[in-house]
């Protein structure tokens, strides 16, 4: 491959089942794209050229290499990196599965203040072991007990609302930055410009195509503090830039993240896929529309479901949208509609699981304190506080405590699971967001067979002000505990229906966590990026 390759981005390895491998890519004119003799026509959005290969009839529990051609031309993969992989599911294993996960992955930036201040980016620096490790290995079975079984970005992969000074000055150039929305993502074309800069760093590319990647939105996809109240959203209401800021995102997000998470089965049953391959011209319009539905369903009990399950063998993943099935109205706040939620409640109870992983991109388990007063928060704002409304949105109190009853919901929803006869041996919470890692225990007034626990892992690649760090810290102190569920209770907020406490962190810095199964044991590790870009341990937690 040269500098002109005619591919823009990927390839990304997405859903992969037992048989089955979904492989993404963004290329410069249209054409057949084909991937180990599956081939499939690109589709275009606002002169952007993608496609997506269902690569079917593979055999279970297997390791290919593949190349990415198109219209005859081999486009990837390119010279100095290890081949791109596919490892089909087994229904079980008893070798260790790997599923590693983050979220605040800000992107190059081209400044090297700015550079210096955000640091090395966790998954490049992951990538990067990882090549050293595979580099000169050419039998596929041997990298294979190296490659990940899944990558879960939880949130934030791209930062439309905090853009690079280089992609300033691109819009500058482009439409200017005096009106509308400035500096920050308008439209489409600039959305495809933001994943751009994101995704093509070499080693994330290579990674990207050789483990499956699972994403979710987080607000920074959107804009800060997406969603996080009705008055959030009235006040947005009245930008006129707004509505094609946010059905830009919405489309952007299910071209470039929602497309490859659902399964072949899902694709086959989407009306909005067939829709968009069946445009003789350009896709926007289709997409436009349902991002507009989604956009307007926020707020019903029923609404644009992004959630999704993979089944990674005998371990689920399940990956919330705690984002776009909000509802919002005063007398009843959800962090995802009953729609949802019961979908959720179906799937995490199975036969024959060894664990199950509820991927949010915001925690469910905060710290204790820090819990304490999201839930009085939202009492005072869902009262009629201007300044609780305030508040809300200045420090993003909004997370699964700031919707007292999903979480109340959550946590009956993660005992019964714990508690039955089917139970498997973890129930993990994975999540990002608060741009700083934990792991936290949780315990229930019955016993349950399962252990419970919230993983959070962020940020990838971003920065938290120092003074949160001793916010955070203390947040989960004894003393701070009771004196907030003391000033709680007078202030109406009722007993949580689990208890928690931290058995790891908090830690700083950028990093990624890999959650390790094996059988039914699990352990989690917490790697941190160093200044020469590689990985060093903060810890190793045993969770059974």
């Amino acid at each position: 491959m040269t500098d002109s390759t005619p591919l823009v981005l990927g390839p990304l390895l997405r859903h992969v089942g037992s048989t089955t491998a979904t492989v993404w890519v963004e290329v410069d004119r249209p054409g057949t794209v084909e991937v180990l003799g599956t081939a499939a026509p690109t589709f275009t959005v606002c002169g952007e050229h993608y496609a997506l290969v269902v690569v079917r009839d593979l055999e279970p529990d297997t390791v290919r290499s593949y190349e990415v051609h198109l219209d005859g031309e081999r486009v990837w993969p390119v010279d100095g990196l290890p081949p791109s992989r596919i490892r089909t599911r087994a229904e079980r294993t008893e070798r260790t599965q790997r599923v590693v996960f983050g979220s605040c992955r800000y992107p190059p930036t081209g400044d090297p203040e700015l550079e210096a201040s955000l640091g090395v980016d966790g998954l490049d620096a992951y990538a990067a072991r990882l090549i050293r490790r595979l580099t000169g290995v050419s039998d596929d079975d041997e990298a294979a007990a190296e490659l990940p079984d899944a990558i879960c970005l939880l949130g934030d992969q791209v930062y439309a609302d905090e853009t690079t000074p280089r992609t300033q000055q691109w819009i500058r150039e482009r439409r200017g930055d005096e009106e509308g929305a400035g500096t920050e993502i308008a439209d489409y074309p600039e959305y495809a410009h933001l994943y751009a800069e994101t995704w093509q760093d070499p080693e994330v590319r290579w990674l990207l195509s050789t483990a499956p990647v699972a994403m979710i939105f987080d607000d920074h996809d959107i804009r800060d503090d997406w969603n996080t109240s009705q008055a959030w959203r009235e006040e947005m209401a009245q930008l006129d830039w707004w509505p094609t800021r946010v059905r830009a995102g919405l489309a952007s997000y299910w071209v470039y993240q929602h497309l490859g998470n659902m399964s072949p089965e899902t694709l086959d049953a989407d009306d909005v896929y067939r829709k968009v391959m069946a445009c003789e011209g350009d896709a926007y319009p289709v997409l436009e529309e349902f991002a507009a539905r989604a956009d307007a369903a926020v707020g019903r009990p029923a609404g644009i479901r992004w959630s999704y399950r993979w089944d990674l063998g005998s371990t689920r993943l399940l990956m919330v949208d705690s984002r776009c099935g909000r509802v919002l109205n005063d007398d009843e706040r959800l962090m995802i509609n009953d729609d949802t939620f019961t979908w959720l409640e179906a799937e995490a109870t199975s036969p024959d699981l060894d664990h199950v992983l509820i991927g949010s991109s915001i925690p469910w388990l905060m710290p204790p304190a820090i819990s304490q007063v999201q839930s009085m928060d939202e009492r005072s704002a869902t009262a009629g506080s201007r300044v609780a409304e305030w508040l809300r949105q200045a420090v993003d109190l909004e997370h699964w405590p700031a919707f007292r009853a999903s979480f109340d919901r959550l946590a009956r929803l993660v005992e019964r699971t714990a508690a039955s006869s089917a139970a498997p041996a973890t129930v993990c919470v994975l999540s990002g967001d608060v741009h700083h890692c934990y792991a936290a225990r949780a315990t229930f007034p019955t016993p349950t067979r399962s252990h419970v626990y919230q993983l959070t892992c962020s940020p990838v690649r971003n920065a938290v002000p120092w003074f949160m760090e001793y916010v955070f810290a203390a947040g989960w102190t004894r003393r701070a505990t009771r004196i907030a569920r003391r000033i709680g209770r007078r202030w109406g907020v009722p007993p949580e229906p689990v208890e928690w406490d931290a058995i790891g962190g908090p830690y700083f810095g950028n990093a990624i966590a890999t959650l390790e199964l094996t059988g039914r044991s699990a352990r989690v590790r917490f790697e941190r990026s160093t200044r020469e870009g590689n990985l060093e341990p903060i810890s190793v937690l045993p969770l059974t």
